[in-house]
């Protein structure tokens, strides 16, 4: 106690030099907190356009539609989809999740003399319009779907057939029962995302629209889940599994989007290299601390030879320095996690909109950013400046520990 109060009245000597340091820590700090918010909520809309168009966060399908996954067999889809999303829906650990029925299949169209394999995808339109989102990509006479017996399909997919808005589109495919499924639906809208998989070969119709043409009854072949994290993606999907066999569901398949593909392999490199840029940036704004220290020890050396002279040790000497330091690096540290968690907060609200600069790209996709908060992270953060300003405030303090007293008094 008795170092720590000569510590902080030695900081107030100097409350310039001391409001430098301290400075520097926070803006260093608050530069981390904001890119570890940014970051996350960037990561986050990343895993949520690459999800959310194919597997969700988490993914239920049946196991023999898993086995078989590659050739989406309309035969091995879930017997009442609707039943399983019930038992999951407000189960403790899912609060917050999101349930989506979706349908992917094979099918030949045709118009006239001309046909085509296509892409067929189906889904609640309510809910593709958070999913797919090709109701962002209709090009302007056309709209999306909203009845049944209505589709949509790609700009590409409909100049090869010969059609346009408001023609009919006769649907040919192998149903569940494998009878043969045809279906007339009447174009409403035409996409163009200048995505060559969509808009060459995908059509769009609603789920009752598909569970009749395939002759699905109830179910669906994929069951998305999206959470508010994609974080927490494992446990939910570890809860999942023990709530379905809790209530006899067997023959299901639920995987997190973590276990499906290389991707997730990216995101958790990406993520590690990020904690390096962390650390980098904190160590630069950390690195002031050294260069006052120093001269903190060059100006007192008359004040280090008396205190040793009279009989302070080594390790205090370099405590009572260590304690300068360190607290100017806590000071900097709380105002700069402070600040850089209310800007987070901010921009979890408002959210970046980053559509001016994905202004070519036009696969549909959410193009706003809403920063992460974490508590917990800041906090961590927190610990890092001021770990990091003890570490740089150890040089400056060994210094001052091996300094001989006499020529110390000498050399003032």
């Amino acid at each position: 106690m008795r170092l720590l109060t000569m510590a902080i009245r030695n900081l107030g000597r100097n409350r310039r030099r001391t409001m430098l340091a301290a400075t520097s820590v926070a803006i260093s700090i608050m530069l981390v907190v904001v890119m570890h918010g940014m970051i996350g909520g960037s990561m986050g809309s990343i895993v949520k356009n690459y999800t959310k168009n194919d597997v969700g966060h988490v993914n239920i399908v049946t196991e023999e539609y898993r086995d078989r996954e590659r050739f989406s067999p309309v035969d091995a889809a879930i017997p009442d989809s609707g039943a399983v999303i019930k038992t999951l829906e407000g189960a403790p650990g899912l609060e917050g999740a999101s349930f989506a029925e979706r349908v992917r299949f094979g099918v030949l169209l045709s118009s006239g003399a001309n046909t085509k394999a296509a892409l067929g995808i189906a889904g609640d339109p309510e809910k593709e319009k958070k999913l797919l989102m090709l109701d962002r990509s209709v090009r302007e006479g056309g709209r999306y779907l909203a009845d049944p017996g209505e589709t949509i399909l790609g700009e590409s997919l409909a100049r090869d057939l010969g059609l346009k808005v408001g023609d009919e589109l006769k649907v040919l495919t192998e149903r569940a029962d494998y009878g043969l499924g045809f279906k007339k639906f009447r174009i409403v809208g035409i996409f163009r995302t200048r995505v060559n998989a969509l808009d060459n070969a995908v059509f769009q119709i609603g789920l009752a629209d598909a569970r009749e043409l395939l002759a699905l009854g109830p179910g669906a072949q994929q069951i998305l889940v999206m959470l508010d994290d994609y974080r927490d993606s494992d446990k939910a999907a570890a809860v999942m599994e023990k709530v379905l066999s809790e209530r006899g569901m067997t023959g299901l398949s639920v995987r997190s989007w973590t276990a499906m593909g290389d991707f997730p392999r990216f995101i958790l490199m990406a993520e590690s290299i990020y904690f390096w840029m962390y650390l980098i940036v904190a160590f630069l704004g950390a690195f002031i601390i050294t260069n006052i220290m120093m001269m903190v020890v060059l100006e007192r050396r008359k004040e280090i030879g008396i205190l040793k002279s009279m009989g302070m040790p080594n390790h205090e000497v370099l405590a009572l320095f260590l304690a300068e330091g360190t607290i100017m690096g806590i000071l900097g540290s709380a105002a700069g996690a402070t600040l850089g968690l209310i800007f987070n907060l901010i921009m979890h609200t408002v959210g970046l909109d980053i559509s001016a600069g994905m202004a070519g790209f036009e696969w549909p996709m959410d193009n706003v950013i809403y920063f992460t908060v974490s508590v917990s992270a800041t906090i961590g953060l927190f610990a890092l400046g001021a770990a990091v300003s003890a570490v740089v405030a150890l040089l400056p303090s060994n210094s001052a520990a091996r300094m001989n007293p006499i020529d110390a008094i000498r050399s003032a």
